[in-house]
Protein backbone atom coordinates (compact mmCIF):
# COMPACT_ATOMS: atom_id res chain seq x y z
CA UNK A 1 0.00 0.00 0.00
CA UNK A 2 1.27 3.46 -0.83
CA UNK A 3 2.00 5.64 2.19
CA UNK A 4 0.31 8.98 2.92
CA UNK A 5 3.54 10.69 3.92
CA UNK A 6 6.64 11.38 1.83
CA UNK A 7 10.03 11.86 3.45
CA UNK A 8 11.63 15.02 2.09
CA UNK A 9 14.56 15.52 4.48
CA UNK A 10 16.81 13.77 6.99
CA UNK A 11 16.90 10.54 5.00
CA UNK A 12 20.50 9.84 6.09
CA UNK A 13 19.55 8.71 9.61
CA UNK A 14 20.18 5.01 10.40
CA UNK A 15 17.49 2.57 9.22
CA UNK A 16 15.81 0.32 11.77
CA UNK A 17 13.17 -2.39 11.39
CA UNK A 18 10.00 -2.73 13.43
CA UNK A 19 7.25 -5.30 13.03
CA UNK A 20 3.69 -4.10 12.45
CA UNK A 21 0.87 -6.65 12.40
CA UNK A 22 3.46 -9.34 11.71
CA UNK A 23 5.07 -7.50 8.77
CA UNK A 24 8.48 -5.77 8.74
CA UNK A 25 8.42 -1.98 8.42
CA UNK A 26 11.53 0.12 7.85
CA UNK A 27 11.83 3.36 9.78
CA UNK A 28 14.57 5.83 10.47
CA UNK A 29 16.07 6.31 13.90
CA UNK A 30 14.23 9.21 15.55
CA UNK A 31 10.92 8.66 13.71
CA UNK A 32 7.71 8.37 15.69
CA UNK A 33 5.56 5.28 15.22
CA UNK A 34 2.99 7.42 13.42
CA UNK A 35 5.59 8.65 10.94
CA UNK A 36 6.86 5.12 10.29
CA UNK A 37 3.36 3.69 9.86
CA UNK A 38 2.07 6.42 7.54
CA UNK A 39 5.23 6.27 5.43
CA UNK A 40 4.68 2.51 5.08
CA UNK A 41 0.93 2.45 4.42
CA UNK A 42 -2.21 4.39 3.65
CA UNK A 43 -3.63 4.33 7.20
CA UNK A 44 -2.63 3.92 10.80
CA UNK A 45 -5.42 1.55 11.84
CA UNK A 46 -9.16 0.93 11.52
CA UNK A 47 -11.49 2.59 14.02
CA UNK A 48 -12.82 0.00 16.43
CA UNK A 49 -16.37 1.41 16.28
CA UNK A 50 -17.06 1.81 12.56
CA UNK A 51 -14.05 0.11 10.92
CA UNK A 52 -13.16 3.29 8.99
CA UNK A 53 -9.49 4.10 8.40
CA UNK A 54 -7.71 6.33 10.92
CA UNK A 55 -4.48 8.25 10.45
CA UNK A 56 -4.16 10.18 13.68
CA UNK A 57 -5.95 13.42 14.50
CA UNK A 58 -4.22 15.89 16.80
CA UNK A 59 -0.63 14.68 16.14
CA UNK A 60 0.47 15.85 19.61
CA UNK A 61 -0.59 13.09 22.03
CA UNK A 62 -3.87 14.58 23.24
CA UNK A 63 -6.66 12.68 21.46
CA UNK A 64 -5.77 8.94 21.45
CA UNK A 65 -6.85 8.56 17.81
CA UNK A 66 -3.41 7.17 16.98
CA UNK A 67 -3.31 4.46 19.62
CA UNK A 68 -1.67 1.16 18.80
CA UNK A 69 -0.47 -1.67 21.02
CA UNK A 70 2.63 -3.71 21.59
CA UNK A 71 2.16 -7.43 21.01
CA UNK A 72 2.07 -7.95 24.77
CA UNK A 73 -0.79 -5.47 25.27
CA UNK A 74 0.77 -2.14 26.17
CA UNK A 75 -1.12 0.76 24.60
CA UNK A 76 0.97 3.42 22.86
CA UNK A 77 0.22 6.74 21.21
CA UNK A 78 1.86 6.44 17.82
CA UNK A 79 2.26 10.20 17.40
CA UNK A 80 4.48 10.60 20.44
CA UNK A 81 6.25 7.21 20.71
CA UNK A 82 9.68 6.96 19.07
CA UNK A 83 10.45 3.79 17.14
CA UNK A 84 13.08 1.43 18.45
CA UNK A 85 14.72 -1.46 16.66
CA UNK A 86 12.84 -4.72 17.12
CA UNK A 87 9.61 -3.05 18.28
CA UNK A 88 6.53 -5.25 17.63
CA UNK A 89 3.27 -3.34 17.11
CA UNK A 90 -0.36 -4.38 16.60
CA UNK A 91 -2.77 -1.90 14.99
CA UNK A 92 -6.03 -3.88 15.21
CA UNK A 93 -8.22 -4.17 18.27
CA UNK A 94 -6.74 -6.84 20.45
CA UNK A 95 -8.36 -9.27 22.92
CA UNK A 96 -6.92 -7.67 26.06
CA UNK A 97 -8.63 -4.29 25.30
CA UNK A 98 -12.12 -5.70 25.83
CA UNK A 99 -11.44 -7.18 29.28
Amino acid sequence: MKGLFRRVAEAERPHITITVDGQPVTALEGDTLLTALLLAGSQLRLNEFDQKPRAGFCLMGACQDCRVWTENGNELRACSTPVSSGMRIVTAEVPWTSQ
